[in-house]
């Protein structure tokens, strides 16, 4: 049975990404106890989920596992994955948290040897790669993952599968007997870094992402290109797993559109153009990539970065809202039409593969949410004296890249911490 020792001056996270992560960290190195609850099996979140960062085009690996180490040598940091929050109850400085835990069927025991996934036939569509692969029913999560355990799939519980994998463990860290758990604490304040999804590019009719194959996401894209990602790093069509050297990007969609989403994501058109530095260190000279936007928003420190992506030949800037795409039948290539609006030619342009940039969604579902909080329009926690000792961190506040968020989920650190002294001054 999971016991958490808690009491009204412990701060609770909720989301183990690079935001709630960085909140945690923080406020568990200043002196406080925290409490951080993580739904999927790992933490890390979408930033594990990345080939680089922008600008510095670095690896995330270094500063995760840099993270990793913190979370592992802190004795004032409680990790609970496959958890989620169910109820907050009470007000600042004295609330009651509700956490449901699902079963991993794997304890303590695990020394990520693998056997288990050795031993079991069963697979599954691969959330970590978007579905892009299978992984199997026994299976960590992501080479980096944390902690280091693996993870039994529910739907093999009950299967031969689910004994073969007791069986090949030598260490008895399967429990196939393991239950859904709920634990009940105190805390004094709460960080709310549940991050942010992918828009449903399906959502967007005109540009076929469910009826083209070769039409895929960004988040798709970032997985297909990394190493380890589905493809081994080869930029493959998904149709035919052809080489795709002539790529097409299309900025803002779904963002900045009444039918979907008002605001802007920020990170979408940066992200695109690291994404072309794929291409192009992939294929040199043979690479073609178009982009087509609205405006690009590469502001401040990223101006240099644009400039030099926008000064390589093989990539050409097409000042377009493109307004559908069709597909060759005989090829299965994506063809974009639409009107260039810097000549005002029409164009019906033909590409290898055609990527999305799909804006970023709040994780924040304000119907379910355990206590009244203030959201804007747009879906994200807004900063307010209403929402009492709650307070958001990095996107759940608003669309912010990783160094933003970071910075952002560190200010929410230190309120929370502001909360729990409060606490703390009145009882002393």
């Amino acid at each position: 049975m999971t016991e958490v020792v808690a009491t009204n001056e412990t701060i609770l996270v909720v989301g183990g990404g690079i935001s709630g992560m960085t909140a945690a960290l923080e406020a568990a190195e200043a002196g406080k106890k925290v409490v951080l609850v993580e739904k999927r099996p790992y933490l890390g979140g979408r930033v594990t989920q990345l080939y680089k960062y922008f600008p510095k085009l670095c690896f995330p690996t270094c500063g995760l596992e840099i993270n990793q180490r913190r979370a592992k040598m802190n004795p004032n940091l409680t990790i609970l994955t496959m958890a989620e929050v169910t109820n907050l109850a009470g007000e600042a400085g004295a609330y009651t948290a509700t956490v449901k835990l699902s079963p991993r069927y794997v304890n303590d025991n695990c020394t990520a040897c693998g056997a288990c996934a050795d031993a079991v036939e069963a697979e599954f569509d691969d959330e970590y790669n978007y579905g892009m692969k299978k992984r199997k029913g026994a299976y960590l999560p992501h080479v980096m993952a944390h902690p280091a355990q693996y993870v039994l799939d529910p739907a093999i519980i009950g299967s031969d599968d689910a004994e073969k994998a007791k069986a090949a463990c030598k260490y008895d860290a399967i429990d196939l007997d393991m239950q859904e758990e709920e634990v009940n604490f105190s805390c004094g304040a709460v960080i709310w870094a549940t991050g942010w999804q992918p828009y449903d590019a399906a959502k967007i009719q005109p540009y076929g992402y469910d009826r083209f194959a070769n039409v895929i996401s960004s988040v798709e894209f970032e997985r297909m290109s990394d190493p380890k990602g589905p493809t081994g790093g080869k930029l493959l069509r998904p149709s035919d797993g052809k080489e795709a050297k002539n790529i097409a990007f299309i900025q803002c969609a779904g963002s900045r559109d009444r039918n979907h989403l008002l605001h802007c994501s920020r990170i979408c058109c940066m992200a695109s153009l690291k994404q072309t530095t794929y291409v192009t260190d992939a294929w040199d000279d043979d690479a073609d990539v178009s982009i087509y936007y609205i405006d690009i928003r590469a502001i401040d420190r990223f101006e240099d970065f644009y400039q030099n992506v926008k000064s390589n030949k093989n990539v050409k800037f097409i000042k377009s809202k493109v307004a559908s795409v069709t597909e060759n039948k005989e090829n299965g290539n994506p063809v974009l039409n639409g009107v260039d609006t810097e000549g005002y030619n029409r164009y019906a342009n033909e590409h290898d593969l055609v990527v999305l940039a799909v804006g970023m969604q709040p994780s924040v579902d304000q119907d379910s949410f355990p206590v009244d909080i203030v959201v804007n329009r747009e879906g994200f926690i807004e900063q307010s004296d209403s929402n009492g000792g709650v307070f958001a961190a990095g996107s759940a506040s608003d669309a912010l890249d990783v160094n933003r968020a970071v910075q952002h989920a560190t200010g929410a650190a230190l309120r929370a911490i502001q909360v729990v002294n409060r606490v703390a001054g009145a009882e002393g």
